[in-house]
């Protein structure tokens, strides 16, 4: 080996010692940013254990002290003949993925709002807590000449639980006409299937309707039960003008955090959100939780796997999800801004331009308003319909 040759040996390896401190520095930089970020000198109301409004400690959306009026929900779950599938005096547009937040949020327009007639179908009451709703699937029943046992009932639609990926509902309804779900000992004389007719991902179709029909079909022969099937046009009709009605309301709203200078380290960084009271979901983002067992807003960091530092953090609300009375974009925001100010870091949207706090309230304030729209459509966020219909 020439003398040349060791030269370019020892010029390398000491430029791979060199990358690989460097590496290791900035590394060092970034946990020692996030634990300087997270260090008991700081105090604000989302991560001080001592303050009541501390989500660590209570699980709760509350960051600011403010009052938030719910929109006046309709009463009754009255079986709909007939239903508008959005408010009469409005047309509320959203969009369906998560715009920037400085976009106006919602459109409104006068219109005409179109009937669409709901298939005839058997009265089905006090159904809001119940797996089948009449509002949101297509209910069918099946009477008995005399009541059958909940556990006969129960073996016959034990497979049915989807078509597709609509799912397949049942409750019983018992001789003094209360309503149900099928439990064993119990006696029935009316079984009703609901298909919920609308998802995200698209409304109810032919296939599937008439693989609904064919099953049903099946168990009642099998119970001896009468059926009176709805029209396919008329249904398949309704679950369309539903599906424009999730398809307007499925609203995403997105705020991004991202460093001023060094990135952050993730190992330390998820730490300390975790400490903040977000969970970590299989996915990879975290959820801060409601307290009651939902989802307020998530966080993702943007980063691969392989990657052990980020430099982005985003947090995700699904408008239709949650409650209005949880206030979780004014939740969102506060928690935005507090980690903006820990990691040095700027609030943003999805095109990077800087997000105010007066901005932020205008748009909470946009959202109240499409909360409103929702619950005069008989759907109200947060609500078990929305959940269906918006899952």
């Amino acid at each position: 080996m020439t003398d040349f040759q060791i030269s370019l040996l020892i010029a390398g390896g000491t430029l791979l010692v060199g990358v690989v401190i460097f590496n290791r520095w900035q590394e060092y930089k970034a946990k020692k940013t996030v634990e300087n970020a997270f260090s008991d000198g700081h105090d604000d109301v989302l991560l001080n254990s001592d303050n009541p409004a501390s989500v660590a400690q209570r699980h709760e959306p509350v960051f600011d002290e403010k009052e938030l009026v719910e929109p006046t929900k309709k009463a009754g779950n009255a079986p709909v003949v007939k239903s508008s599938l959005a408010p009469d005096h409005a047309d509320t547009e959203i969009s369906t993925e998560a715009a920037p937040l400085e976009a106006e949020l919602i459109s409104v327009s006068e219109h005409e709002s179109a009937e669409v007639e709901v298939p005839s179908q058997a009265p089905v009451t006090h159904t809001r807590e119940l797996p089948v709703d009449e509002l949101i699937d297509c209910v069918i029943p099946l009477e008995f000449d005399t009541p059958i046992r909940g556990e006969k009932i129960l073996n016959e639609i034990a497979d049915l639980k989807y078509i597709g990926k609509k799912p397949v509902h049942f409750i019983g309804q018992s001789d003094d006409g209360s309503q149900g779900v099928i439990a064993i000992g119990g006696a029935y004389t009316t079984l009703f299937a609901g298909i919920q007719m609308v998802s995200r991902s698209g409304p109810l179709n032919e296939l599937e309707y008439s693989e609904f029909i064919m099953k049903l079909r099946a168990i009642a022969d099998n119970l001896n039960a009468h059926s009176d099937i709805p029209d396919m046009n008329k249904v398949i009709l309704h679950a369309r003008e539903l599906h424009q009605f999730v398809a307007e309301h499925d609203a995403q709203l997105s705020v991004n955090i991202v460093s001023n200078g060094a990135p952050w380290a993730l190992n330390t960084l998820l730490a300390a959100l975790e400490k903040m009271g977000f969970d970590q979901r299989p996915d990879g983002r975290l959820m801060m939780p409601d307290g009651d067992g939902g989802s307020l807003f998530t966080l993702s960091t943007n980063a691969a796997v392989s990657e052990v530092m980020t430099s982005r953090l985003t947090l995700l609300l699904d408008v239709p999800c949650v409650a209005p009375s949880r206030d979780s974009f004014g939740a969102m925001a506060a928690c935005a801004r507090s980690l903006a100010t820990r990691l040095s870091g700027t609030v943003v949207d999805d095109g990077n331009q800087p997000i105010s706090k007066a901005a932020l309230d205008e748009i909470a304030g946009q959202v109240n308003e499409f909360y409103g729209a929702m619950a005069e459509a008989q759907i109200p966020a947060g609500s078990i319909r929305a959940q269906r219909l918006f899952s």
